[in-house]
């Protein structure tokens, strides 16, 4: 085995330690190169000045105490999810299949004479989704992680996300809330018109470190990436993965009510940013104040503002280019991102992949144009990749909520209960049954076309029944699927979402509540205004 080499004085006494070279001077700062066995790359030397500090501890690894936290949390869920299924009788629902998928029949649901998923299968289930109906998103969504966890870590060591930073912030320090006014509508637009979510979500790696170099906190990062996005995605206009799919099960014309839907966008719109900047403005004041203050301190030195200013030089041409050839890979991430929505023949299943595999190329060309060699850009990818690891298990958890209740075959029996409930009502309560309905079901179906297809085909002649439009039961059903995401720890996207931060699961949600609870109350007004007008056409 091969050690470095040091040599460096004492009192003014030289020593030297094996062969190498060390200096030591009075402020305690000290450089060094290693044995010829570990040569170090001009990168090292440009970028962090030393090895030690090109080995700084990644931004996006996972502390023990916030894994262990998701961990215990995802594991009661999975005994609760199997006692459901002991509780609840089975049954099931005919299907047909409607434009590639399987739609549920109206009136065909039978209770199933099965036997009980049996208990030592829960605890098997995070394996069990590996193989299951859901394996193919477990896939990406692994691979996701695993190419954003190696990039991202390629730009933060290569010093190329500091450039990217310190260009933003010099750029728009003097008017960083408008920026910040500027990028929640740009994430909110996106996710609302052209229904792009998931494929946003690695701007966070980028987002959140922007937040601390302004002075703010991780949470404001969030707020700004995450937060934004579930509300986009909940405050849909013409998103074509659940309006778009929920009106055309329920016969209604395609993205009718559309200026209803833009002034609840326009409200939530205002209610996000409010929340945010007040927010800002008082960790701004005092960053004491902010829940994540401790542990932010991990990485708030790395991205302060002095230090990414300090470290920016204009004639670092090397820097420059690999930002720009990001820069590039990333803009044709979004603009793929914003065609597979608004184009049908474009596969929208691709997005997700294809933005991880350029953020991929785009991280892996960076890393070679500030002078890694292919060697140490392996290394370093391993290092980003492995850091992404427990992320991966905690989705493999996460998972097995819904696939526990899909095999115990209890899903189509608490439809079944609901749709009994809502039948007979007036239309005011059986909007806001649908509402509580779509949240439920949130809970363990993430994919909002998915529980499209399970809800609407039986909701939308209920609502015939009980003198309800069905633009409002599509309505109901887009506020009770969106705005959920962002609580629920079974949705894969938040933990990824967390994963990438240093912000735990219980942080997040006492940070959110009172955003909860205001969205939530917006919700019901709009929701009543709508029963009231009659929101059609029908």
């Amino acid at each position: 085995m091969m050690w470095p080499a040091f040599t460096g004085s004492t009192n003014g006494s030289p020593f030297k330690i094996w062969s190498g070279d060390c200096s030591f001077t009075p402020g305690f700062s000290t450089t060094f190169s290693p044995h010829k066995g570990y040569p170090m790359t001009e990168v090292a030397k440009e970028t962090t000045g030393t090895l030690d500090a090109s080995q700084e501890e990644s931004m996006l690894k996972i502390g023990l105490k916030p894994f262990l936290t998701a961990f215990g949390i995802l594991l009661l869920l999975i005994v609760f999810s199997g006692l459901l299924t002991r509780w609840i009788p089975a049954g099931a629902y005919q299907r047909v299949e409607a434009d590639g998928r399987m739609a549920v029949v109206a009136g065909s649901f039978e209770y199933l004479e099965e036997a009980a998923f049996p208990v030592w299968r829960w605890f098997t289930a995070p394996v069990e989704v590996i193989w299951g109906d859901n394996w193919l998103m477990i896939l990406v969504l692994s691979l996701f992680m695993i190419f954003l966890g190696g990039s991202f870590t390629v730009l933060e060591r290569g010093g190329v996300l500091q450039e990217i930073l310190a260009v933003t912030v010099l750029k728009f320090r003097a008017n960083k809330y408008r920026l910040m006014g500027v990028m929640i509508f740009v994430m909110m637009f996106l996710a609302a018109f052209v229904g792009v979510y998931e494929a946003l979500v690695p701007l966070i790696v980028i987002i959140v470190p922007l937040s601390l170099a302004l002075g703010w906190d991780s949470l404001t990062g969030l707020g700004m990436s995450m937060l934004a996005l579930t509300f986009g995605f909940s405050a849909a206009v013409t998103n074509p993965f659940t309006i778009a799919v929920a009106q055309e099960l329920s016969d209604l014309p395609l993205f009718s009510g559309a200026w209803f839907r833009i002034l609840f966008f326009i409200a939530t719109y205002i209610l996000c940013y409010t929340f945010v900047s007040r927010y800002a403005r008082r960790i701004e004041a005092d960053p004491s104040k902010s829940p994540v203050y401790e542990a932010d301190n991990r990485i708030r030195d790395r991205f302060s503002v002095e230090k990414i200013l300090g470290a920016h030089t204009e004639n670092d041409t090397k820097k420059v280019r690999a930002a720009l050839w990001f820069g590039v890979c990333l803009g044709i991430a979004i603009v793929f991102m914003i065609l597979a929505g608004l184009i049908p023949a474009l596969p929208s299943d691709a997005a997700f992949p294809t933005v991880a595999l350029l953020f991929l190329i785009g991280g892996t060309g960076a890393g070679r144009i500030v002078g890694y060699s292919w060697q140490e850009l392996l290394q370093v990818l391993t290092s980003g990749a492995m850091a992404m690891l427990p992320g991966i298990a905690l989705i493999l958890m996460a998972m097995s909520v819904p696939h526990i209740m899909t095999r115990g075959h209890v899903m189509d029996t608490i439809l079944f209960y609901a749709s009994n409930a809502i039948e007979g009502t007036n239309p005011f309560q059986a909007a806001f049954y649908i509402y509580l309905l779509t949240l439920a079901l949130n809970f363990f179906i993430s994919s909002a076309s998915a529980k499209a297809f399970l809800v609407m085909p039986i909701i939308a002649p209920l609502a015939d029944l009980v003198g309800l439009t069905r633009q409002t039961a599509v309505f109901a059903f887009d506020l009770g699927d969106g705005f959920s995401n962002m609580i629920f720890p079974t949705n894969a996207l938040l933990l990824i979402g967390l994963s990438f931060t240093v912000v735990s699961y219980p942080r997040w949600m006492r940070w959110t509540w009172k955003m909860q609870v205001g969205i939530a109350t917006l919700s019901m007004i709009f929701l009543m205004i709508a029963v009231a007008i009659r929101f059609g056409p029908f």
